[in-house]
């Protein structure tokens, strides 16, 4: 049995991600004039991070928009797993950029430097509002790779969330240490949650089953049909996190009919329906047969 769906879905997430690759773009640009300007080494470091960001970005868009292509003899479920390809880099590339982040801030505890106070201040309003509105643009999408992309996005947002913090308080107070305190805290915040996508994104990429739960359900769904006398070679795996492939041997109680069968094979594709795989394949095994995969 085999049910297609359109590319509508991952025709929005290319929009989406397209979207957030041109705003990262541009503000990158921007903060290298900007920290240079105030003389912030916490902005130029957020602009080399962004620049990270955008080379991630736009390779993951390329993979999404590839993603999209029809199957054929070499892929022949399609390139959909190109986009938990791009997931799984972009993971990557979020985590190794956190780590380089707290090595660089760390240090500054020890010895903070007082940036230009106002230029970091109408910078870090810009910046909120552009990545803020790149987030947003993102969060529509349920795809590991809009997740994971909109994990660098937030990250962005917090750290000029932290900019403009320092920035309001440095206008009244000496304290330039709040600025490696509050990266240390919003990073490692980041940290966490993309290390727990990134160790989804892995588990699916490797075809680790992506929903336990769901497993359970459809072999209990087969077990209790009262034609079924056992399953095996049951399997359940993802294309991208979000289209699932189902494949199993059902073992029948006795022999049944052809008009039997047909019956039992529509009413087992009507209860499936609701578990919503893009691929189910059902290999049917009469009673005493040897099944050929053993």
């Amino acid at each position: 049995m085999h049910r297609h769906n359109h590319s509508h879905g991952h025709e929005n997430a290319s929009k989406r991600i397209g979207w957030a690759f041109s705003l990262n773009v541009t503000f990158t640009i921007i903060e290298f004039i900007g920290g240079w300007l105030t003389n912030s080494t916490a902005i130029m470091a957020d602009a080399v991070h962004d620049l990270g960001d955008s080379l991630s970005i736009g390779t993951a868009w390329g993979l999404n928009k590839l993603s999209d292509k029809d199957a054929n003899s070499t892929f022949s479920y399609g390139y959909k797993r190109f986009s938990l390809l791009g997931a799984l880099i972009n993971g990557l590339v979020l985590s190794i950029g956190s780590v380089w982040i707290l090595f660089e801030a760390i240090p500054r505890l020890s010895a903070p430097e007082m940036p230009q106070v106002e230029g970091m201040l109408l910078l870090s309003i810009f910046g909120i509002a552009v990545n803020g509105f790149a987030a947003y643009k993102l969060s529509e999408g349920s795809s590991l790779n809009e997740r994971i992309l909109n994990w660098h996005l937030l990250e962005d947002v917090l750290g000029w969330v932290a900019v403009l913090t320092v920035s309001v308080v440095l206008m009244f107070k000496p304290w330039p240490i709040l600025d490696p305190i509050l990266s240390i805290g919003f990073t490692l915040f980041i940290l966490f949650n993309v290390v727990k996508n990134l160790k989804e994104t892995l588990l699916l990429f490797l075809q680790a089953t992506p929903d336990a739960q769901q497993m359970k359900e459809v072999r209990k769904l087969l077990l209790t049909n009262e034609n079924v006398a056992n399953i095996h070679h049951f399997h359940i795996w993802s294309l991208d996190g979000e289209h699932n492939v189902m494949t199993v041997h059902v073992e029948l109680k006795q022999d049944v009919s052809l008009a039997e069968l047909k019956k039992f094979k529509n009413e087992l594709h009507q209860r499936l329906e609701n578990f919503g795989f893009v691929h189910t394949t059902i290999e049917i095994e009469f009673a005493n047969e040897d099944c050929r995969d053993s």
